[in-house]
């Protein structure tokens, strides 16, 4: 029988339900491209109505404008007109958008709505447009995510599989702005999807590879910003771990500093929607002093990268993009925190390569650029990636590797939540991020199992059974009832008795087929893990099941109950917290 039970156990849970809902996904990520390519030219077309009075297209960068002291108001008058879509169309385009994505994902059933796939790129379109210092990745994920989960609204799908496609909305997304599809798949994985299955890892790898390979059709191919940095030695150690860690403090820093303004905005005597304005405000005088400050910056991260820029210009707008992002987000506008980050993350790479060993200067903004992003997202592995996939920079693997490890190490040590986080938990739910193998799903109902059984023959008379089994010396509360094939006819209780009439009966009348307590939700497979058993238990408000060899024979094999599903959970306990010395020092 064990060797029979060990070919219904598999490595991972599938069934047709992937096959469908990968083709969902295919779709998803189509569609993922044609979104991207909207909300850029959205970008694009507010940049060039308000800083060249130009109905275009055209990818120009706002630092090049003449319009003198009136470039203040324009930040102003984008964050005012944002403010009122959210107040007038839907609040939930407030933000950078992936909070909110995890917020559906965890607490709203995966379920976005058409406003949300139509404001959000609108509106970050209008705020970037105007100058905002943001990044086109945040509304992309929301506006993915939204498209995803749309789709998946017009199927008869479970919370589970509408989250899937809401996530590979949203990575596609990803990967057609930046052209990164293994960054975006590391990030469905270490931010958005809270498990790691074949039912969600499959959709979403198949959503950013037909993301990556549409992109051509509509946008540009190849890396945003080719770099190439000369092979690293061993003297490239140390300097990579203190860069890990400037940019994990930096992170910190910055993650710290933007929910303490977005505090201060909260005691302002003005209702939120004209909290966007006064950060434009903030955009604008920012950006006059510093034109470069302003809009998505990518020209500004291919020079960081090139390392193109004089120290003191660097310092200049490092400390201006930093302050005018943290002002304007958290005057709640629409706006990511990628682009942002790059940029700030490149700076401090920038000044800090005169003093790091070597003559490899363009190194240290790319880790320091990655680094600053793992500390704030709390994702080394998509940094590095994402950072790779935006250079195609091979010999800067190991050090991005390393430098995206410590910053995250040193946040996860010194905060207890990170950008993405925090905002959700202001609004009363906390979400632990760390998750591994349920202890339930290692194990097998047969390896729990309870298979020594005490149970009533179905030919036996009622009242014998009831005199028996449920007088003075009953031991279980429940026991199940087999034929002289050992078949499981029932689970008898006390209750079961209640409407005995005829004492002579025998109790597999009890269990005729209109008052059959077994059906298929009470039983309980030999090579089921222990989670799902459980679950089923929890659905149906019983404290045991019967565990049968299949459903048509429905041999009798043994019970699983509650405490059953205890042990594997002490056996982890035990792998956790008991400490053990097998090899002993010598004296």
């Amino acid at each position: 029988m064990s060797s029979h039970l060990h070919l219904h156990k598999r490595d991972f849970a599938g069934d047709a339900r992937l096959l469908r809902i990968s083709l969902i996904a295919t779709v998803i990520g189509g569609c993922g491209t044609v979104a991207a390519f909207v909300l850029l030219n959205l970008i694009r077309l507010f940049t060039n109505l308000f800083f060249y009075q130009a109905f275009s297209f055209s990818a120009r960068s706002p630092a090049d404008h003449h319009l003198g002291l009136w470039v203040i108001l324009l930040p102003v008058t984008g964050g005012l007109i944002v403010g009122l879509i959210a107040r007038f169309g839907s609040e939930k385009i407030r933000g950078h958008g992936i909070p909110e994505a995890i917020e559906a994902i965890l607490f709203g059933k995966s379920k976005m709505s058409l406003k949300v796939a139509i404001l959000k790129p609108l509106s970050s379109g209008i705020v970037i447009g105007s100058g905002g210092p943001f990044g086109a990745e945040g509304p992309i994920i929301m506006t993915g995510g939204a498209i995803g989960s749309l789709i998946a609204q017009l199927f008869h799908l479970t919370a589970a599989e509408r989250k899937t496609l809401l996530v590979a909305g949203a990575t596609a997304g990803m990967t057609a702005v930046f052209g990164t599809p293994v960054a975006a798949v590391l990030l469905a994985i270490e931010l958005l999807l809270f498990e790691l299955r074949p039912r969600s890892l499959l959709p979403v790898i198949i959503a950013c590879a037909v993301a990556g390979f549409t992109r051509p059709l509509l946008l540009e191919s190849g890396p945003l910003f080719p770099l190439l940095t000369p092979e690293i030695g061993l003297n490239a150690l140390a300097p990579c771990l203190l860069a890990g860690i400037l940019g994990g403090a930096l992170s910190a820093f910055m993650s710290t500093a933007l929910y303490r303004v977005e505090d201060l905005f909260g005691k302002l005597p003005l209702h939120w929607p004209w909290w966007p304005a006064l950060g434009g405000l903030a955009v604008g005088v920012g950006g006059y002093l510093e034109p470069r400050a302003l809009g998505v910056g990518y020209d500004v991260i291919g020079d960081l990268l090139h390392n193109q820029l004089a120290l003191q210009l660097v310092l200049a707008l490092l400390l201006v993009k930093a302050i005018i992002w943290v002002i304007a987000l958290g005057s709640g506008t629409s706006g990511g925190v990628l682009a942002p980050l790059l940029i700030i993350g490149a700076g401090l790479g920038s000044v800090l390569a005169p003093w790091l060993p070597g003559d490899n200067a363009q190194l240290w903004p790319l880790v320091c650029m990655a680094a600053v992003l793992a500390g704030v997202l709390g994702a080394p592995l998509t940094a590095a990636v994402f950072a790779f996939g935006l250079t195609h920079d091979v010999n800067a693997l190991l050090p991005l590797l390393l430098t995206t490890g410590v910053s995250y190490g040193f946040t996860v040590m010194t905060m207890r939540r990170s950008i993405m986080t925090e905002k959700i938990a202001r609004r009363g739910y906390h979400i632990y991020r760390e998750y591994g193998v349920d202890p339930l799903e290692r194990q097998h109902v047969d390896e729990v199992m309870t298979q020594k059984l005490e149970v009533i023959p179905a030919d036996l008379p009622a009242d014998t059974a009831l005199a028996h089994y449920f007088g003075a010396q009953q031991i279980h509360r429940c026991y199940p009832v087999v034929d002289k094939e050992n078949r499981l006819v029932g689970m008898a209780e006390r209750s079961s008795f209640t409407q005995l009439e005829d004492g002579s009966v025998t109790v597999s009348t009890l269990f005729n087929t209109d008052r059959s307590n077994v059906g298929v939700e009470l039983l309980a497979f030999p090579h089921e893990t222990c989670r799902v058993v459980a679950a089923r238990m929890a659905a149906h408000h019983v404290e045991r099941l019967a565990v049968v060899s299949d459903l048509e024979t429905r041999k009798l094999l043994g019970i699983v109950s509650r405490s059953d599903l205890i042990k594997p959970s002490r056996n982890f306990f035990e792998e956790e917290h008991k400490r053990e010395r097998f090899i002993r020092r010598s004296v």
